[in-house]
């Protein structure tokens, strides 16, 4: 693990706004308003953000690692709240998961025999730290996923991941997702307010099942899909593969696209 240095901006303010207080105190510095300079403490909050992805600074984004030892299947249950999280397949071998946190929402890792399971929480970071997670997973065991987010949005490419089950929400954020080639229970991606992106691989064979409340709008390629009936949708050849994804899609009002 392992982290960047941060700006001082936040730092020297402090420093600056202490040693005016302190003067203050000692009658130094006669009429001393720091109210007037809120809008500067203000401006360079903003700058924090915008270098940093959060305010403190020492919250900033590290990076973590955890090998796979003996570890033959894994879970990862993971809530974001308000951050975005981006999930991909692990491009080096021998690691479980890897990726980048905000400070104290490491996972915590739980192993029984040859079983892990990992956890992700939004509260157990400080308030203030507004950086999103990267999640990388290895390719070569079986995961089930569980991954919610109240305001944040969800981006999983689930290419080269053996799922044996997965479960993407959003409250108000957007949901995408790209399925695995290889899926034993299925795949659901739902989203309230925001929207919601299935992307089927080429040369994957797949059925969907498409719930969406009145006032979600639906978009499908009909160069890849077919209706077998209201509400469920195929890949063209489906009838022909030795196996098939199952995905479920679900949006209360925003968009659904199936590609």
């Amino acid at each position: 693990m392992r982290s960047t240095r941060p700006p001082l901006i936040l730092p020297l303010l402090l420093v600056v706004v202490g040693a005016a207080l302190l003067l203050s105190n000692f009658r130094l510095i006669e009429g001393l308003d720091l109210l007037k300079y809120a809008p500067v403490v203000l401006i360079l909050a903003g700058i924090q953000v915008a270098l940093r992805g959060d305010v403190g600074f020492t919250w900033q984004t590290q990076s973590f690692g955890i090998t796979r030892g003996i570890v033959r299947s894994a879970a990862l249950e993971a809530s974001s709240g308000e951050l975005d999280v981006k999930i991909r397949a692990l491009r080096r071998e021998g690691r479980l998961i890897a990726g980048q946190y905000t400070a104290r929402s490491r996972p915590l890792l739980e192993t029984r025999g040859d079983h892990a399971r990992l956890t992700m929480r939004r509260g157990a970071a400080w308030a203030f730290s507004l950086a999103d997670w990267e999640i990388g997973l290895a390719k070569d065991l079986p995961w089930t996923l569980l991954i919610s987010a109240s305001l944040g949005a969800v981006d999983a490419d689930l290419r080269g991941i053996t799922i044996k089950q997965a479960d993407i929400a959003s409250g108000f954020g957007d949901v995408r997702v790209v399925t695995s080639e290889q899926v034993v229970g299925g795949v659901r991606a739902r989203s309230t307010f925001g929207h919601v992106t299935l992307i089927i691989p080429e040369n994957t064979q797949a059925v969907i099942a498409v719930k969406r409340k009145p006032l979600a709008r639906f978009q499908i390629d009909e160069s890849r899909f077919l209706m077998l009936e209201p509400g469920l949708y195929a890949t063209l050849d489906y009838r022909e593969a030795e196996t098939l994804i199952y995905a479920e899609v679900t949006s209360t009002f925003g968009i659904i696209r199936v590609m």
